[in-house]
């Protein structure tokens, strides 16, 4: 377990809570490396365009890139801020990152196949063969088990480094704030999971169980947000 005690800020610290990593472990450069190889394989050509129908050809497939691009990004940006937050490497931690790691490679072509055949008709993408109910059926639990997957990952994460608040020295407002990473990580896993029942017989509606993402956030937002203000407030007044 490595944790930078100094209080020296950190690039992009949070307001309320204070990063305890030091210089990037190679950990995170590995796993860096790993996210950025994943964005490698999400490319629409690993080719430049010869000739203008291969770049129109190109173009159709940007769409898609860019929705599979921010996913990974977001992916990528929780983990980083775990990292920055925590600094922690023991075995347990390793453990969860390599796994986590495996989803994200193994998943990036499910991820794109997906995405290009719901922006199909957008897109206009030629040399694509129709899926039929079942093959729908069969890429939306896919995608939604990995969904899950990832994002039950983090909540074990989370659920770590609050077991290990003490010995990390959390204040009350950063208890509170990994409290709440946990629970959002548990709600976007239990949103991946529904989305993997209904697809068995609702593929359409398993894709639009994701919108529910949003009000997931801005009611957990709304309800947790107002605490965290509180004990801030309360935590800066104690400490002056």
């Amino acid at each position: 377990m490595h944790m930078q005690r100094d209080g020296s800020a950190a690039l992009f610290p949070e307001k309320d809570f204070r990063w305890r990593a030091g210089e990037i472990t190679r950990l995170e450069a590995f796993c860096d490396v790993v996210f950025g190889f994943a964005i490698t394989l999400l490319v629409v050509s690993l080719e430049v365009p010869r000739t203008y129908a291969e770049l129109m050809a190109d173009m159709r497939g940007f769409l898609p890139f860019a929705i599979c691009f921010a996913q990974l990004i977001q992916i990528w940006f929780t983990h980083y801020r775990f990292s920055r937050r925590y600094g922690l490497e023991d075995t347990y931690t390793l453990i969860l990152n390599v796994l986590l790691l495996f989803l994200v490679l193994f998943y990036v072509y499910p991820l794109k196949f997906l995405f290009t055949m719901l922006f199909a008709g957008l897109t206009h993408a030629e040399g694509l063969e129709p899926v039929s109910r079942h093959g729908a059926s069969v890429l939306m639990r896919i995608y939604g088990l990995g969904f899950a997957s990832v994002f039950g990952l983090f909540a074990l994460m989370y659920r770590h480094a609050y077991s290990l608040r003490h010995a990390l020295g959390l204040n009350e407002v950063e208890v509170y704030g990994t409290r709440i990473s946990f629970r959002e990580n548990i709600g976007l896993m239990c949103i991946g999971l529904a989305s993997f029942g209904v697809a068995f017989s609702n593929p359409a509606l398993a894709g639009w169980l994701y919108a529910s993402i949003g009000l997931f956030s801005w009611i957990h937002g709304s309800i947790t947000g107002g605490r965290k203000r509180r004990l801030a407030a309360r935590t800066t007044s104690a400490s002056k």
